[in-house]
């Protein structure tokens, strides 16, 4: 296998908003950074496909919120599983991190007095979610685009980074599968930035982008990283299912922010026996279990989901406030302004992954998360509009501690370990029973019947004998020896690390016998003190750390 170097100060995998932001803060000191996608650069993440907003506390609208609001709300809403440091980090430095984006050229929605507007999201005490439109996420990914352009930061596209290279607990680099010619490329570098994004793609209904599957939780628990809380999917309680091609595609939470209702097919506005209080706006654990409830209960649409109603709103209005979703719609044929919309639960959101300190640093030396990717800031369930703002804070200081640590280190190689790597890929390449993207959709299929949105032992218990059997089937995929773009190989390596991150989800899901936010046990179905703790994994042990 044709193996190619390539040498740099910071390597930064993924080129979303957290990964995009470490870029601009490894270019401020003055190093050399790399973003490697596994796409398209800058499309292959989620950030551009985030519409509702971005949290920060400006008190523009609601004179009254505060930092402590903020800090207070969204440990309610992860059910208190939080790191606490970091989401003090979050909601201190969230309003900074905007400012930085609007110094980059990101435009957000005003007031009439020109102040910035702000709109409810679900779980928080106050209007604090800053927005542009209902595309927030594309307007924040091309300003860091046209920053990273500016400023000629190298990017790599269509590279899947397969491993991390070590060197006595090291991080020194990583090695990647050029989809183009299906080559290696060592990527040399002084310290290594993982901002890879999420799994939604390990169910078969999700709003993620198809490159999200684990991949970066995958290589970082091999490498002996510690992952946390990997029991905690959120799932985003609105998603379009209907046609089966737009199947998950998120309906952004600006929808019911802005008015919208949720109805049953009895036409019984039905959230008011769920969340009295917040009613369409509980945080979306609350609201994706109440729309399931629904449906399992035989109060479903025919086609499965429920209806979210924006009807009552002036048409104008609509136009103005959701834009993308009116025309989301109108693509299928469905007119958002004067009739309900089809709605039901999506694989949106990894609250766990790469445990990291504030400073971003892993329990790897010289390796730094951000992102989704990461684990601990949202605890248990994520409020919408946190997540945009965790890219920023938490991109700009990994890119911080990634550049300080490469100025205190060399570059080194591991070429055994390298080489490994490569024999590993090649060794894929074969005849074999079954085919990769069948098996992928088994998992995917598996997830979604056992690992869900309701969850409990025995179904758990299967689902971890079924993946432990599948693991031993990965020596009979069938891949095809094609040199570019070959589909099956990179489909092989990515049902190897779902396999395995299947697993892991399975594991801490089954180690919690309680519920707490998005995770919800049937046989456990209330919280209990004694769970207020992380479940932390390693590959040579579990740990457990007190919230």
């Amino acid at each position: 296998m044709e193996i190619k170097t390539i040498s740099t100060d910071v390597l930064i995998i993924g080129s979303g908003g957290a990964g995009s932001r470490a870029a601009i803060e490894v270019d401020d000191a003055g190093l050399k950074a790399i973003i490697v996608s596994k796409g398209l650069s800058f499309r292959s993440g989620c950030t551009g496909m985030a519409e509702g907003g971005y949290n920060a506390v400006f008190k523009a609208v609601d004179k009254d919120d505060s930092i402590d609001a903020h800090f207070n709300d969204t440990l309610k809403g992860g059910s208190y599983l939080n790191d606490k440091k970091l989401v003090e980090i979050l909601v201190n430095e969230s309003p900074k991190r905007l400012i930085d984006l609007e110094n980059y050229g990101a435009l957000f929605d005003r007031q009439e007095s020109g102040e910035i507007d702000q709109r409810p999201f679900g779980g928080q005490s106050y209007r604090r979610t800053c927005y542009q439109g209902d595309r927030t996420g594309a307007e924040l990914l091309n300003a860091l685009k046209e920053e990273i352009i500016k400023r000629n930061i190298e990017c790599i596209e269509e590279v899947m980074i397969t491993s991390l290279i070590t060197d006595d607990g090291q991080v020194i680099g990583a090695t990647g599968l050029n989809l183009k010619d299906t080559s290696l490329i060592y990527f040399k570098a002084k310290s290594v930035i993982l901002a890879s994004g999420g799994a939604g793609q390990l169910y078969p209904v999700t709003s993620n982008t198809f490159q999200k599957n684990g991949d970066g939780f995958a290589i970082a628990y091999r490498a002996g990283a510690n992952l946390v809380d990997m029991e905690q999917v959120q799932f985003h309680p609105t998603g379009m299912i209907a046609p089966e091609s737009k199947k998950g595609v998120l309906v952004t939470e600006a929808v019911r922010a802005e008015g919208g209702k949720l109805i049953n097919k009895d036409g019984e506005r039905f959230m008011s026996k769920y969340a009295p209080e917040k009613m369409e706006l509980a945080t979306r654990d609350v609201v994706a279990r109440s729309i399931y409830q629904e449906i399992i209960e035989g109060r479903g649409t025919e086609k499965g989901g429920v209806y979210l109603d924006i009807s009552h709103l002036d048409d104008d209005y609509i136009d103005e406030k959701l834009e993308t979703m009116v025309l989301q719609f109108e693509n299928v044929g469905v007119d958002i302004k004067h009739g309900p919309i089809e709605v039901a639960p999506t694989a949106h959101h990894f609250m766990g992954g790469l445990k990291i300190k504030e400073d971003a640093s892993t329990s790897l030396k010289n390796l730094f998360g951000a992102g989704e990717v990461c684990g601990g800031v949202h605890g248990a369930n994520r409020l919408g509009g946190n997540a945009l703002a965790d890219t920023q804070v938490f991109g700009k200081i990994a890119g911080e501690s990634a550049s300080k640590a490469a100025k205190e280190s060399e570059l080194k190689t591991n070429e055994e370990q390298v080489n490994a790597e490569a024999s590993r890929i090649e060794g894929l390449i074969k005849k074999g029973s079954i085919k990769p993207r069948e098996f992928k959709n088994n998992i995917k299929n598996l997830m979604w019947e056992k690992v869900a949105i309701v969850r409990e032992e025995k179904t758990l218990n299967e689902a971890l004998k079924q993946l432990q059997e599948m693991q031993n089937d990965l020596s009979e995929l069938d891949v095809k020896d094609i040199k570019q773009y070959n589909e099956d190989l990179v489909t092989a390596l990515e049902v190897i690390n779902m396999v395995e991150i299947c697993i892991l989800t399975v594991k801490s899901a089954i180690l919690r016998r309680e519920s707490r936010g998005a995770h919800f046990r049937s046989d456990f179905p209330e919280s209990n003190d004694a769970w207020k703790k992380s479940i932390v994994l390693n590959k040579n042990k579990i740990e457990f750390e007190a919230r």
